[in-house]
């Protein structure tokens, strides 16, 4: 399993930022977490990764805030035949806008999308958020897009179906720095407030990371 960034506030050289996140997961099937605020910048950044739009097979959406939706018309103009899981959240009007272009499967409760990948369901209550877990070897990936139903809240779903072993994407405002101290892989993207202390307290198991960084498991 492979897990690229290729938005965020941040790049590699080569690479273009953006506010917003998305990612990458390929394995048996290619699932796109997020497609951040601006499109022409993810699909520049697919180009430069050598990532084909059209190879996607699957779109997940964390929440409805434009930074993390913004890009998905772009990609639904290359590739219809993409399947979309979104919150059962989302505005009437945009759960068509994207029924129109795409298969929108609604989301609820905890759902394995494909092998290996799950969403923790609909989290939340001021705004509503899914995120993601990828099941590896070393234990369970949480990508999330900005928490914020809050870390505690979406770790406390991953571990109903298995052992944390990481965390990649925004963290927000989070600040329960012990809920990180047994975790082997710490990725703070994107909105995550205190990213330098994050940095600081857990330098061994903290990536540097941006659009283009990469990581397989």
């Amino acid at each position: 399993m492979k897990i690229t960034i290729i938005y965020d506030n941040e790049a590699c050289k080569g690479l273009k930022s953006g506010w917003g996140f998305s990612c990458l997961i390929e394995d048996k099937r290619k699932v796109l977490f997020d497609t951040g605020w601006d499109g022409a910048i993810l699909l520049s950044n697919m180009k430069a990764l050598g990532i084909n739009p059209k190879d996607i097979d699957i779109i997940v959406l964390s929440h409805d805030d434009w930074d993390h939706i913004g890009g998905l018309t772009w990609v639904l103009k290359l590739n219809p035949d993409v399947e979309v899981y979104a919150p059962s959240s989302f505005s009437k009007r945009l759960r068509e806008e994207i029924k129109s272009k795409a298969k929108l499967i609604e989301v609820d409760g905890l759902v394995k999308i494909c092998e290996r990948v799950y969403t923790t369901g609909v989290l939340g209550t001021a705004t509503k958020e899914q995120s993601l877990l990828l099941e590896t070897k070393e234990g369970l990936i949480v990508i999330t897009g900005c928490a914020h139903p809050g870390l505690s809240v979406i770790l406390d779903r991953a571990s109903s179906i298995g052992h944390v072993y990481g965390i990649i994407g925004g963290f927000h405002g989070f600040e329960d720095y012990d809920l990180l101290n047994d975790m082997g892989f710490i990725v703070p993207c994107h909105c995550t407030v205190h990213k330098s202390e994050i940095s600081r307290l857990f330098s061994d198991t903290c990536k540097t990371n941006g659009a283009g960084w990469s990581t397989e498991f």
